[in-house]
């Protein structure tokens, strides 16, 4: 981990975080189908991790209003060397230097502990939004220090 970088995601790397969503053992389904586009990435703070030969670990999306963790995904294969704690620790950083307070998160069920575990209290529950999601997830929040 010491050795990864959080880089700026580009237009071009739409495909290969595309990839690594759809290819995630987190999730199946609905979301399986879920593209990341040039667009998503020009419009929003997405922030990459790469091991020193390039290979992308994980990425992360901080949309800024309404501030929210919209998306984060570690390689399957990367899981459990704190990538996901180098990011969201990224994120939070990320968001202080632009000036949020806080970031909401809607969290898969399993993935709860893990951002409570990094400081994120639970606000809420969201109600499931079938087809897509048939079930509820917990409403999360990061304040950020100043």
């Amino acid at each position: 981990m010491q050795s990864t970088m959080i880089v700026r995601a580009v237009e071009q790397d739409a495909e290969p975080l595309t990839a690594l969503v759809q290819g995630s053992g987190a999730y199946r389904g609905p979301s399986s189908g879920y593209r990341v586009t040039a667009d998503y990435i020009a419009r929003h703070q997405v922030f990459t991790a790469v091991d020193p030969a390039g290979r992308l670990l994980g990425f992360y999306a901080l949309v800024l209003d309404p501030p929210e963790l919209d998306l984060i995904f570690v390689a399957d294969d990367a899981q459990g060397m704190g990538i996901g704690r180098l990011l969201v620790e990224h994120m939070v950083g990320r968001a202080r230097e632009v000036g949020l307070t806080d970031v909401r998160v809607v969290s898969h069920p399993p993935a709860e502990r893990f951002y409570r575990h990094l400081g994120a209290e639970r606000v809420g529950t969201v109600a499931p939004l079938p087809p897509k999601v048939a079930w509820e997830r917990p409403e999360l929040r990061f304040t950020v220090a100043r």
